[in-house]
C-alpha cells in the first residue's frame, strides 16, 4: 500500500508546482533498491533525493555515498529540529551534520479482529481491545483467541520473525553492540528467554509453526487468527479487505516499552556537481512532503513531523492514530553496516529464528547460528 499511496501524494505535489520539473522513479524494495542507489551515489550521478530507511543510514557510509542537508535550507523551507522527537532526530546526524530528514515511524503493531475478539472477550467497553502486560496475561490472550477461532490464536512471520524476537529482547532491556560498535555483547539468558516464549508460542498452537510473510496477512484477513503481530503498513490491505479490525500497541510482554521498528527518511544521494538551486528545490520538495506527511500516515505510519502528529487530520484517523503513544519507544535495528530493514542481520535471524518456530531448532541452538552469523559479519569491512 506504501507505493501506491506515494505516487498519489506525488500527483497531488506535481499540480501544485509546475514550475518543478518533477520525476519519481518506483524500485522494487530491499537489495534491488538499494544497490541501485548505492551504484548510482557512489559513481556521484544519483538522484537529487532517495528515501532511505534509517535503520540503513550506517551501512550508506554517510560522507562518502550521502550529501549532508542544508539545514539552513530547511530552515527556510519551515522545518526545525524542534518539529521531531530527539530520538528520531539525533539519529539523522552523522559526526555533527544531519544525513537524513525523517517522513515517519513504523513500529510492530498488534492488529485486532474486533468481532472475533468481542466473542472471546478480550474488549473494553469502548470497543477496543483491552491492554495486556506480562507474559501469563499475554499467553492468555491468544489462548482466548485460539479457542474462538479453532485455529490459532494471532498470525506472524515465523519464516522471519527478526520483529518479534527484537521487539521481546528490546523489552527485556537486552544489548547487542558495545557502546563502539565493535564488539557482540548480546545477552544470551534474555536472548534465549524472548526465544523460548516464541517456541511456546508454536509448541502450544497459538501461532502457526511456518507462515511466510503473505501467508501472515492472509490468515488474519480469512479470520483464521484474531491478531495479527506486523508492522502497521497493511491497514491500507484490511481496510481494502472491509474486515472488521483494529490496531493498538504490541503488548508490553516484558519489563519495559520497546517497539521493533524503523523510520522513512529523505536522503541527498552523492553527486559531484550538485546545483544549489536544484537542492534548494529538493529541501523544499522535502518540507511539502512533511508538511502533508498526513496523507502518508493514512497508510499506517506514524508521521515523524510533530505538527502533523498533533493536527486533527491526523488525529481523526481510525485505527491508524490508536498506537500513535509508542513513537518514542521505536527500537531501531542494531547501528552496523550490515544491519537495518532488508539487510543481511534480519536475513540471518530469519535463518536461525524460524526453526524455533517449526520445532526444527532448540532456542540454544538457534541463538548459537545467529551469534556465528552475526559475527561473521561484525569481523567483514563495510563494502562501502
Amino acid at each position: 500500500g506504501d507505493g501506491a499511496r506515494l505516487l498519489q501524494i506525488h500527483e497531488q505535489y506535481v499540480a501544485e508546482h509546475p514550475d518543478v520539473r518533477f520525476e519519481a522513479h518506483t524500485l522494487a524494495w530491499g537489495p534491488p533498491f538499494y544497490t541501485k542507489l548505492a551504484m548510482s551515489a557512489a559513481g556521484g550521478r544519483a538522484p537529487e533525493v532517495a528515501t532511505l530507511h534509517l535503520s540503513r543510514l550506517k551501512g550508506f557510509s554517510p560522507a562518502t555515498m550521502l550529501d549532508p542537508i542544508p539545514v539552513d535550507l530547511l530552515n527556510e523551507a519551515g522545518i526545525r529540529e524542534s518539529d521531531f522527537l530527539p530520538e528520531t532526530w539525533n539519529r539523522c546526524v552523522v559526526d555533527g551534520k544531519l544525513y537524513a530528514v525523517p517522513l515517519d515511524l513504523h513500529p510492530f503493531v498488534l492488529y485486532y479482529n474486533t468481532e472475533i475478539c468481542q466473542k472471546a472477550g478480550l474488549l473494553g467497553t469502548d470497543g477496543r481491545i483491552k491492554p495486556v502486560q506480562g507474559v501469563n496475561a499475554f499467553v492468555e490472550m491468544l489462548a482466548a483467541v485460539k479457542d474462538t477461532t479453532g485455529k490459532y490464536g494471532a498470525s506472524i512471520e515465523t519464516t522471519n520473525p527478526w520483529r518479534m524476537w527484537w521487539t521481546l529482547y528490546g523489552q527485556l532491556e537486552g544489548e547487542f553492540f558495545d557502546e563502539d560498535g565493535t564488539e557482540l555483547v548480546l545477552d544470551d539468558a534474555k536472548a534465549l528467554e524472548a526465544l523460548e516464549l516464541m517456541a511456546k508460542l508454536a509448541a502450544d498452537g497459538l501461532v502457526p509453526r511456518s507462515a511466510n510473510y503473505p501467508a501472515l496477512v492472509a490468515q488474519f484477513t480469512s479470520g483464521d487468527v484474531g491478531l495479527s503481530f506486523n508492522g502497521e503498513w497493511e491497514v491500507t490491505t484490511y481496510q481494502t479487505a472491509k474486515m472488521p479490525f483494529s490496531m493498538a500497541p504490541f503488548p508490553v510482554v516484558y519489563d519495559v516499552p520497546k517497539f521493533a521498528g524503523d523510520a522513512h527518511t529523505f536522503v541527498l544521494p552523492h553527486q559531484s556537481n550538485r546545483s544549489q538551486d536544484d537542492t534548494k528545490a529538493t529541501v523544499e520538495y522535502i518540507a511539502w512532503m512533511l508538511k502533508h506527511s498526513a496523507a502518508w500516515a493514512a497508510g499506517g505510519h506514524i508521521p515523524s513531523y510533530q505538527p502533523v502528529v498533533q493536527s486533527q487530520e491526523y488525529l481523526s484517523l481510525e485505527p491508524q492514530a490508536e498506537y500513535r503513544g509508542v513513537a518514542p519507544d521505536v527500537l531501531f535495528d542494531p547501528n552496523a553496516w550490515f544491519s537495518g530493514s532488508g539487510a543481511q542481520l534480519q536475513e540471518e535471524a530469519g535463518a536461525a529464528f524460524s526453526g524455533v518456530f517449526s520445532g526444527q531448532a532448540t532456542p540454544k541452538a538457534a541463538l548459537a547460528q545467529f551469534k556465528a552469523a552475526t559475527q561473521t559479519l561484525l569481523d567483514t569491512p563495510s563494502p562501502v
